[in-house]
């Protein structure tokens, strides 16, 4: 369960931006209304989704895209070699790519809560640090700063009795690795766990699920996937699970897939679908049904996933080609469940509903005059009341982020050059 997360430095994302998943306090009634909005652990207060909204290039996506770089270095920097260069871009303006940037996040593990961080720039680690809080106060497990160095005595703080023999891992690991993920890989019990927790808990996107797992999933959820397909007009009243075999073709040697060869048997599912027309005609479901069923069937089985196992999901513009009604159903799914967690970016106005969100859980990304990204929520905009139509006021620029284009007919024939000539 996430509680906070900062990042600075990353893309056009300048001065450190939070997102923070702990509840504002509104003791109103539309916030008792949507008190499922909300999960109640360890005496807080902590929301189930954030949606991040704003104009195309305001910096929604590098929000995303900069958290799930940070992630990913953490499961993958022990991997690293010298000569690595990180895949990220620091803020180019203000000579602001010459700075480091830097990722913190605050979150659950086991009913434990932990801060983790760390800072850098594009070809090395300078420090990071993981702290706990025990018995309800921050304590210290490790601090890294690279610059008190070379010394591995000096760069590295350890707690005793915490990680088992932390100077060996130290000594293993460069500048070019996390020692939160090298300590993983040497076999560290914390180190594994919380590396367990980005591994399997905070999933960035999309991930495919083993047949078996999809399986199992389908056939305990498969009334709620037909109701979320009825929502959205669909006439599919039944869907039957296919497990079949098929050789693989001869494809171009480019093309070949590792570790197969061509005319060997392999397992696959396929999907079927009944229509409320013929209950004895059947569709393909990946080549007959349109692209928005198709899509919602797919996202569903990892979303319920992320519901059954209380994970957190982050997604980049969920809801394209979703209907609205689709899209307010995913958002339901997350509210109703017990403890799972929900990021999101979406163009989608329909969701600046505070009849749907609390006024905390929309934030808005808008681009600044220097370039910069800059977060922040309704909530900030101490002026909105929550009888106003929050979508409204968002399209009239009230919020910021949402672009001004002159696109009058008047204005597009001079760019083209068709002015009426009278």
């Amino acid at each position: 369960m996430v509680l906070e997360i900062r990042i600075k430095n990353f893309f056009s994302i300048k001065d450190e931006i939070i997102l923070d998943f702990r509840a504002e306090r509104i003791n109103t009634q539309a916030s008792q209304i949507l008190a499922d909005n909300i999960i109640k652990y360890n005496g807080e207060h902590i929301l189930k989704c954030i949606g991040l909204f704003g104009a195309n290039a305001s910096g929604k996506s590098n929000i995303i895209k900069a958290i799930n770089f940070c992630c990913s270095l953490i499961l993958e920097s022990h991997q690293h070699n010298e000569g690595v260069i990180f895949n990220f871009t620091p803020f180019k303006f203000d000579g602001w790519s010459k700075n480091p940037s830097s990722f913190f996040i605050n979150f659950y593990c086991d009913g434990i809560e932990y801060e983790y961080s760390f800072t850098l720039t594009r070809s090395e680690i300078i420090k990071e640090s993981l702290h706990y809080y025990p018995k309800g106060k921050k304590a210290k497990i490790f601090l890294r700063d690279e610059s008190k160095g070379p010394d591995k005595t000096d760069i590295y703080s350890f707690s005793e009795g915490i990680i088992p023999s932390p100077a060996i891992v130290a000594a293993n690991t460069s500048r070019k690795c996390l020692f939160l993920s090298r300590s993983s890989q040497m076999d560290r019990e914390l180190c594994k766990k919380l590396y367990g927790f980005f591994m399997q808990d905070f999933l960035l996107g999309f991930v495919p699920l083993s047949q078996p797992w999809t399986v199992q999933l389908f056939k305990q959820y498969k009334t709620l996937i037909l109701h979320a397909l009825s929502i959205c007009d669909s006439d599919i009243v039944d869907i039957n699970i296919i497990q079949e075999q098929a050789s693989l073709p001869l494809l171009p040697p480019g093309l070949q897939l590792p570790g197969f060869t061509p005319g060997q048997k392999v397992d696959f599912l396929r999907f079927e679908t009944v229509h409320s027309l013929s209950h004895t005609t059947t569709f393909d479901m990946g080549n007959e049904e349109s692209t928005g069923t198709v899509q919602l069937f797919n996202m569903l089985f990892l979303l319920l996933d992320v519901i059954q196992n209380g994970k957190i999901f982050m997604l980049d513009e969920f809801d394209q080609s979703l209907h609205t009604k689709l899209a307010d159903f995913v958002i339901d799914l997350f509210h109703a469940s017990s403890k799972s967690q929900f990021i999101f970016t979406s163009h989608n106005t329909n969701l600046i509903d505070v009849k749907r969100f609390r006024r905390d859980q929309i934030l808005f990304a808008n681009k600044k005059s220097d370039g910069a990204t800059e977060v922040y929520s309704l909530f900030c905009h101490k002026d909105f009341r929550e009888n106003m139509d929050a979508e409204k006021g968002y399209l009239q620029g009230r919020f910021e982020a949402i672009p001004y284009v002159d696109s009058s007919v008047v204005n597009l024939k001079k760019l083209l050059g068709t002015s009426e000539i009278i």
